[in-house]
């Protein structure tokens, strides 16, 4: 009777394995297929992949996990860059122009919230106004995730701290600019 049971037990646990190997392999190239019109596909790919079963084959929520993986990132960055004003050493042009640019990514925090607000709207009577919010929101936090990094140009900045702020935000600028594209591809 165990050894029934056993059988049945691993014959159910085999097709469960089987099945959602194979959805992960569907959604993943639904995802694949999405990102591929990105302008950073591999990017978006690797940060989407983690929630193919929550998006499935969906759009909607591709676009809503999209823009929920680059706040969370966003947020991420703007705690890195706030370690890296706390840095013994900078000097007063150093402290003032990572002070700015953590502004400026706390207003691209603000506008990927409204993005993700917008989002929720979608299914009402006004859809198209709200593609429209969401594009400029989004349009406003790349332009601010950019804006951090000009700030270094002409100012004397320790090259280490530089290129540290320029990897973070070229992360997440790469994560807002696929975003933006998945948005565009909204009907």
């Amino acid at each position: 009777m165990i050894n029934l049971f056993s059988l049945l037990f691993i014959s159910l646990l085999h097709n469960a394995l089987a099945t959602a190997s194979y959805s992960n392999q569907t959604y993943g190239a639904y995802i694949k297929k999405a990102c591929s019109s990105t302008t950073y596909p591999q990017e978006c790919y690797k940060s989407l992949l983690p929630y193919a079963f929550k998006i499935k084959a969906n759009p909607q929520k591709l676009r809503k996990v999209s823009l929920s993986v680059t706040l969370n990132a966003v947020h991420n960055a703007s705690s890195m860059v706030s370690k890296l004003l706390k840095q013994n050493g900078l000097t007063h042009i150093e402290a003032a122009t990572i002070k700015d640019c953590i502004v400026n990514i706390k207003d691209s925090i603000d506008e990927l919230k409204q993005s993700l607000h917008e989002m929720n709207l979608l299914s009402g009577l006004d859809k198209e106004f709200h593609i429209a919010n969401i594009k400029t929101w989004l349009s406003a936090a790349l332009t601010d995730e950019n804006t951090c990094t000009d700030g270094f140009e002409g100012e004397v900045i320790d090259k280490i701290v530089k290129q540290k702020i320029t990897n973070i935000v070229l992360k997440i600028a790469r994560l807002t600019s696929n975003s933006l594209s998945l948005i565009n591809s909204l009907n």
